[in-house]
């Protein structure tokens, strides 16, 4: 019983931590209940392939996630989380690969190991395996190549060497390497299971864009206060009256809001597209 209790208070803790990032409105990393790793859990998928030109629209981009099979990375508890744009999506356990369809663009890449799950706190993180910015082209397919013992036999020709996928734990590895090394070719798919769940081998081109629009708002949000200070600076804005606050304002047209009308209607034409290929291939409305 003495040996019980503070194991079950430790337990707790994930827990405890969840709800005080809920409450405080933190941003919690963790991967409870998908992170178990290769020794309680090995992979068991289907042999490496490419999935077929006609599963992905090539006007997007394709990311290879794999990890090659170590002693080390078969005798763990649990295996690191991969985050796409701040959103978790696998944990990569030994021997094994997966994929998902990204938008054309910057995408923000992450590792993070856990610790029961957990993974970090805002800025902080237990354990920082890659954080990169990788620009993604369309129609292109990118191999990251993970290994926490030994690194590629070769530089990849089409990455700067000061990238910080060029160096470290994960690697952008270029396809003759990982094919020609045999080391993609080796490995089995990722599956998703109640022990292991995942989300990815899926297309996430919707997040992605969705992402990418609320950041471009917040950045010509800011982009516009700075503006309106530029402004009353040159005497260019009219402080509101105290018997009429709804008054006041900029003289002359703010630069950001044209932008920001701009990406507002970029987007809606962008869900406007989403709507009608979804009634497209659902085959429309029947009111029989």
């Amino acid at each position: 019983m003495k040996i019980r209790v503070p194991f079950v208070r430790f337990m707790r803790f994930p827990v405890m931590l969840a709800c005080v990032a809920l409450v405080s409105g933190c941003t919690i990393y963790q991967s409870i209940g998908k992170s178990v790793g290769a020794f309680l859990h090995p992979v068991s998928g289907h042999d490496f392939v490419h999935i077929g030109a006609d599963e992905w629209d090539q006007q997007n981009a394709l990311l290879y996630f794999y990890r090659t099979h170590s002693q080390w990375a078969a005798d763990e508890i649990e295996a690191p989380s991969v985050y796409i744009d701040d959103s978790h999506y696998f944990n990569i356990r030994n021997n094994s690969f997966t994929w998902l369809e990204v938008s054309p663009g910057e995408r923000h890449i992450a590792m993070r190991r856990p610790l029961l799950g957990l993974e970090g706190l805002n800025s902080f993180s237990l354990s920082l395996i890659a954080d990169a910015t990788l620009t993604v082209e369309p129609g292109k397919i990118y191999y990251l190549r993970y290994n926490e013992l030994a690194g590629p036999s070769r530089e990849n020709p089409e990455l700067d060497p000061g990238h910080p996928l060029a160096s470290g734990d994960l690697q952008l590895v270029s396809r003759a390497y990982a094919m020609q090394e045999g080391e993609i070719v080796s490995t089995l798919f990722l599956n998703s299971d109640l022990l292991a769940p995942n989300h990815a081998a899926t297309s996430i081109v919707e997040v992605n864009q969705d992402d990418d629009y609320e950041r471009r708002r917040a950045a010509l949000e800011q982009q516009r206060e700075t503006e309106i200070l530029a402004l009353k600076e040159e005497g260019l804005y009219e402080e509101p009256s105290w018997y009429w606050p709804f008054g006041g304002g900029p003289t002359v047209a703010l630069e950001t809001d044209r932008k920001l009308e701009a990406l507002d209607i970029e987007y809606a034409q962008l869900q406007d597209e989403r709507a009608r290929k979804e009634a497209a291939e659902g085959g429309g409305w029947w009111i029989f």
